[in-house]
């Protein structure tokens, strides 16, 4: 099968379109036919060799797919030939087949465009548990997102705003404040423009009752300083470099600070992240959220599809369409 292959640990340019042996199917798997796989920052980090989790080469990365079940292990019976499912693994996702636990693979709302369902749950799963399992968002609240434009950015500012809080969206263009706009966030902030310290100062004068931190570098202690007395401040990740954050400003705040990964929650607290997965899927099925997809690539070109990711330069979520090999756009 084709697939784009990591022979090596280095940049984006590293991964190759190659002809791979297909995926075996194991007992409790299901074999999927990707139609599109949406590109995560992990993704660059695992190509880099620079993640917690690392993977040797050679390897297939990619870890969030969509597409039509091929094959099925003789002992699963939950998942048939013929579905159209969405899933994510650690690696596997860039090729034309995947293989999957059939217990991680989800269905595919009928109407639901595949590429559509590929971008959909890594970034939605996240901001959603994020806002609702860690930090509990409500109503009235003042939600700072910062990566406002990157794919768990605005997933964020759309659930958050249906939450019915009141956004202020911190990122590094006007064309990512545009999208984090039209999702429905209220305050806009180009942090590349300088002292963001003090626009948050402006835009928030009582403080914010929830920082989404999903970029950290120089973004995160004046982000952190923006927050209320008792608010709370969730780091997601460090695309943008691991901060050091003065832990004064927690006391003198009485700030919550927690940090979050998705894979936890289903350990450590499984029935609230459940619950919290159904409401996600039910909204996603209605058509009340759904992802920004603001690139497609083909799978030849998922090299630069991880370069969109790895620069900065991805508004919402990139795509790589690996049976649509025509339909490209940025």
């Amino acid at each position: 099968m084709k697939a784009a292959q990591c022979t090596a640990y280095g940049p984006p340019e590293i991964v190759r379109a190659a002809d791979v042996p297909a995926p075996v199917l194991a007992a409790g798997q299901v074999r999927v036919r990707v139609d599109a796989a949406a590109v995560n920052y992990p993704d660059v980090l695992l190509v880099a060799g620079e993640y917690q989790l690392p993977v040797e080469p050679p390897f297939v990365p990619g870890s969030e797919f969509a597409g039509v079940v091929e094959a099925v292990a003789d002992d699963v019976t939950s998942v048939r030939v013929g579905d159209r499912v969405c899933g994510t693994g650690m690696v596997g996702a860039f090729a034309e087949q995947a293989v999957a636990s059939a217990r991680t693979v989800t269905p595919v709302p009928d109407g639901v465009d595949l590429a559509v369902a590929a971008a959909f749950g890594v970034a939605h799963r996240t901001a959603y548990h994020a806002l609702h399992t860690v930090a509990g968002i409500a109503s009235g609240q003042e939600l700072v997102v910062l990566g406002a434009g990157g794919g768990v950015g605005l997933a964020a500012v759309q659930l958050g705003v249906l939450a019915g809080a009141r956004v202020t969206a911190v990122a590094s263009s006007p064309r990512k404040l545009e999208a984090a706009k039209a999702q429905g966030a209220t305050v806009l902030i180009d942090h590349r423009e300088g002292g963001l310290r003090a626009a948050l100062k402006e835009a928030l004068p009582a403080g914010a009752d929830v920082v989404l931190d999903p970029v950290g570098g120089a973004l995160a202690e004046p982000a952190l300083r923006s927050v209320r007395w008792g608010g709370r401040f969730v780091s997601i990740g460090f695309a943008a470099g691991i901060p050091r954050l003065p832990l004064n400003l927690v006391l003198l705040k009485g700030v919550h600070v927690t940090g979050f990964q998705l894979r936890d929650l289903a350990t450590h607290l499984p029935d609230r992240f459940e619950a919290n997965e159904e409401r996600l899927r039910a909204l996603f099925a209605a058509g009340t959220v759904r992802p920004h997809i603001g690139a497609e690539f083909t799978l030849a070109d998922t090299a630069a599809a991880l370069r969109c990711v790895a620069d900065g330069e991805a508004v919402g979520k990139v795509v790589v369409r690996v049976t649509d090999e025509g339909n490209t756009r940025q």
